[in-house]
């Protein structure tokens, strides 16, 4: 897919694809010279590769930086709804094939939104292979604190028209997730991959695969997750929270400190859930140096 090229300026990297056992194919950045350390880098809902992208040229003299678009997201292909789950068990396993594709035995973990969730579920039986671990206003747990706003979003019929026919989830996203506002360019960086109804698929079916029902599909391979979270104890983690996010809010980053007494945590005051776009000095300073030392 060849991007305009005012996204090109923002977003430099080359395409790679990688053809998962199912037969769909995976886009991801593997930027940085081979030889360093690998860090992956995983996005949530409704952002792509395109979030990190500042972030990895910036780390780019010292680490291998892999950032996958999960399948239905970004670059990626974009199966029906029949083709493929699109729930949380899913994505894992594709981030853990690409990763041991990539013949990765330890890495560094980035994760944002979803990001978490599925990097942390995908490792969840070999925490061992994570060098370090970044959260960026994310959860691997189950919460039944979500927003009126996404709730709707995901009642039959309705929310799916909203979020497919109308994109409203992801246009919605470039003003309120960001505290700071974005320009047009970036703006129109984080929609390109989500132009029309096919496109906007997994957009909708992250939505729908927030398990907040009783019998949800995905709640119990979450709840395994969470189960195993006290494992990461020896592992370092970082936390860099944008404290005006409507959704993953200060509360969660609380709920981390709980379970993950060790972790290292800086709240963003002025950061909404793309801190990355409102706060990037601050989190590439702290990202930088954790990873560094």
């Amino acid at each position: 897919m060849s991007l305009p090229k005012s996204i090109q300026r923002e977003y430099p990297f080359s395409q790679n694809l990688y053809k998962l056992k199912n037969g769909f194919r995976i886009n991801y950045v593997d930027h940085g010279d081979k030889d360093n350390f690998p860090t992956i880098f995983l996005h949530g809902n409704p952002t792509w590769s395109f979030f990190y992208r500042k972030l990895i040229l910036s780390l780019e003299d010292n680490f291998r930086c892999v950032a996958p678009d999960h399948l239905g997201c970004g670059l990626s292909d974009k199966p029906t709804v029949h083709e493929f789950e699109y729930d949380l068990e899913g994505h894992s396993d594709n981030v853990k094939e690409l990763v041991n594709s990539l013949g990765f035995k330890k890495f560094n973990l980035v994760v944002h939104d979803w990001g978490g969730a599925i990097g942390l579920s995908a490792f969840r039986d070999e925490f061992e292979r994570i060098n370090k671990l970044v959260l960026l206003n994310t959860a691997a747990f189950l919460s039944h604190d979500v927003p009126k706003r996404i709730r709707f979003c995901r009642i039959p019929v309705i929310g799916e028209l909203f979020v497919r026919l109308f994109n409203g989830f992801a246009r919605p996203a470039t003003w309120m997730a960001t505290k700071k506002g974005i320009s047009k360019v970036i703006k129109s960086g984080f929609l390109y991959p989500y132009k029309d109804w096919k496109s906007r698929v997994a957009v909708w079916k992250f939505v729908r695969d927030i398990p907040l029902e009783e019998n949800h599909p995905t709640k119990k391979f979450l709840m395994k997750t969470e189960g195993l979270l006290n494992q990461l104890s020896s592992i370092p983690v970082l936390a860099c929270w944008g404290m005006k996010d409507f959704c993953f809010h200060s509360g969660f980053l609380n709920e981390w400190k709980n379970r993950l007494p060790h972790l290292e945590s800086y709240p963003l005051n002025d950061a909404g859930h793309y801190l990355l776009e409102d706060d990037f000095e601050t989190c590439n300073e702290k990202i930088t140096s954790f990873l560094s030392h």
